[in-house]
């Protein structure tokens, strides 16, 4: 499904990751100045306040004027990502137009890459959303969100790599959608054993040269190495979905280490 351009009156929700998940991050960015006792009960986002890629902008923002500069000090500069977009099939015929050519909504034209909200848009998402954001939260927040996805894309790849994606150029990220609320049944096993929960999940589909393979990945906060610029973890599991033959056949094989 394309995506539909950001308007004034209808600003889209920034994505990939919600507003309780981004509290979540700054809460154990800021930890790491203020030791606090492990905790194996932090609450989950509650349900409905997830985003999918239908209601991400995916149009570059022109550079600041000085006028823009004078009236906010966020910043409205979109960092583009590494991860290639699959063109929605509604945009084209996939067989003569790149899957990652983003005609269909203008996004990064060089590359045809996903783009990341600014902070100017993750700080007024979450206003709209009646929270009380801080606009030097942004600073800590749109980073760790971007790193995040970006070591998500990475672990797909490696599952991705001998698949058969490398005939069509690799595989691409055709949607995401979160359900910070829904335990997955290994998160949710995890729980009952007494380990923390995830903080988010979310569900990527990912186009393999037109087959479509769907991914769950579970977010979880990690320990402090106590080392010099490792002082923020994450721990990604990033897993194909169990609901289809090509999901257990892959699941399978990396079981037995092939």
């Amino acid at each position: 499904m394309p995506d539909q351009p950001a308007t004034p009156s209808a600003a889209p929700e920034v994505c990939p990751v919600d507003h309780k998940t981004r509290e979540a991050w700054l809460k154990h960015a800021k930890s790491q100045s203020q030791p606090q006792s492990p905790s194996s009960n932090t609450p989950l986002p509650s349900a409905g306040e997830g985003c999918d890629s239908s209601q991400m902008d995916q149009t570059l923002t022109p550079p600041p004027s000085h006028t823009d500069l004078l009236s906010s000090r966020l910043n409205t500069v979109r960092e583009v990502s590494t991860i290639p977009r699959a063109l929605p099939e509604s945009a084209g015929d996939a067989n003569n137009t790149p899957a990652n050519n983003e005609r269909d909504t203008g996004a990064d034209k060089k590359t045809g890459n996903w783009i990341y909200p600014s902070e100017k848009m993750f700080f007024d998402a979450m206003k709209r959303k009646s929270y009380d954001p801080k606009e030097t939260d942004m600073r800590t927040i749109v980073p760790i969100h971007n790193a995040v996805n970006e070591r998500a894309w990475k672990e797909i790849t490696e599952w991705e790599r001998g698949r058969g994606a490398e005939a069509c150029g690799g595989p691409r990220l055709a949607s995401f959608s979160g359900l910070s609320s829904a335990l997955t049944p290994r998160a949710r096993l995890n729980t009952l054993l007494g380990y923390q929960p995830p903080f988010d999940r979310h569900d990527w589909v990912i186009d393999r040269c037109g087959t479509k393979v769907e991914y769950v990945i579970d977010f979880y906060a990690g320990k402090d190495e106590k080392k010099a610029g490792k002082e923020l973890n994450f721990y990604l599991d990033v897993r194909p979905k169990l609901n289809s033959w090509e999901g257990v056949k892959m699941r399978t094989l990396r079981a037995f280490g092939l």
